[in-house]
């Protein structure tokens, strides 16, 4: 009975132990893997809340919002954050949303929730009563600060125009290309911690990125391929185009035309020959003749 009863408290203790461990971890920003089913055509128009760090997009039926670097949608009682201006979103758990994000006022959600009305539009939300007492007390004089302290607006990350429609990303891209084209460092340690996690993907990401260039342009590794054969087919071509030029050269030596030119003046010493030896008997036959008619005489 003593056992069964160390046993009881053994238990106790322990489950005393995880809940507070639960109670004092705060679960943060989920990864992004989650569709809330907004599919923007192009980047959005993002102006400044005035007086806070804090964008939001005028032009979109919904609660959007730009923060420290993430984008921020409140939807169906629950927080969001993405990256990447049209998702994938992440569940933030209401003890993490950042502060800012919470303070700003009623008046700048496009589609406030019902439960906003009767609450002043120029004041935040009234998170406390929407969320309970124990959400208040762990999250204490959230709504109390300098507003002459605030720190100025992240930078837009406005590289991201340039992907919209069939150009958006996959999940598994969008860590390694905001790496190299958003160098901004956040603030608030729940966006550092979230980025830290989705920056763990962004080597496999990157290695899509290299392989994916090489994958849309077989046309041009087909130009590649072919120009070396087009340039072996050259260099076996020169060598016989080289012979070709080269081979009336050969076909018409030098040494052959003094033997045609030795060969051209023997009909006409021939020629001569026979003249010079009919002139010699036509004067040996003169002699003769002359020879006789002396002897006449």
């Amino acid at each position: 009975m003593q056992n069964i009863r160390f046993g009881f408290i053994a238990l106790w203790m322990l489950l005393g132990t995880a809940n507070a461990a639960v109670a004092g971890v705060s679960i943060g920003i989920g990864l992004p893997n989650v569709n809330i089913g907004i599919n923007l055509p192009a980047y959005p128009d993002l102006v400044p809340v005035p007086g806070y760090p804090v964008y939001y997009a005028p032009g979109f039926a919904g609660n959007y919002f730009f923060y420290d670097g993430m984008y921020w949608v409140y939807q169906n009682d629950n927080w969001y954050a993405s990256t990447w201006y049209n998702g994938p979103w992440g569940y933030v758990d209401p003890m993490s949303v950042p502060l800012y994000v919470l303070r700003v006022p009623i008046s700048y959600y496009r589609q406030p929730p019902t439960y906003f009305r009767g609450w002043h539009s120029d004041a935040p939300p009234r998170w406390g009563d929407h969320w309970g007492h124990s959400w208040e007390q762990r999250r204490s004089g959230w709504n109390h600060w300098n507003r002459g302290a605030a720190p100025r607006p992240a930078p837009l990350p406005v590289y991201q125009r340039q992907y919209a429609g069939n150009r958006y990303p996959r999940a598994e891209q969008q860590s390694a290309i905001r790496s190299e084209q958003y160098h901004y460092q956040p603030r608030d340690k729940v966006v550092r911690e979230h980025f830290k996690q989705t920056d763990k993907k962004a080597p496999a990401a990157q290695r899509v990125k290299q392989v994916k260039p090489q994958a849309k342009s077989p046309q041009h590794q087909e130009v590649q391929h072919a120009a070396p054969q087009r340039q072996g087919a050259a260099q076996q071509r020169g060598p016989a185009a080289h012979e070709q030029k080269q081979q009336p050269q050969h076909q018409q030596p030098q040494h052959q035309q003094p033997a045609a030119q030795h060969q051209q003046p023997a009909p006409q010493a021939h020629e001569q020959q026979r003249g010079h030896e009919e002139r010699g008997g036509g004067q040996e036959h003169g002699q003769g003749q002359s020879r006789e008619e002396g002897r006449g005489r």
